[in-house]
């Protein structure tokens, strides 16, 4: 059985974060690739140590404010 997760990533200097949301892990690597592929490890080694049964997906929308440069 599997389960989808959210994967937030973004770039710090020359690493990528990635996050989830549903779960609260993060992890990070060189690629967006790796980022994503070590936040499944963490994801996957917390859920062993704290299993849970249901997950909320988060809600992703935008927003707009003035920039005053």
């Amino acid at each position: 059985m599997t389960t989808a997760f959210t994967a937030i990533v973004h770039k710090e200097g020359d690493i990528y974060v990635a996050e989830c949301p549903e779960v609260g892990t993060a992890s990070q690597g060189y690629t967006l690739e790796e980022s994503i592929n070590n936040l499944r490890e963490a994801t996957e080694l917390y859920l062993e140590e704290f299993p849970a049964t249901s997950f909320e997906h988060p809600f992703l929308t935008t927003f707009e404010i003035p920039i005053h440069a």
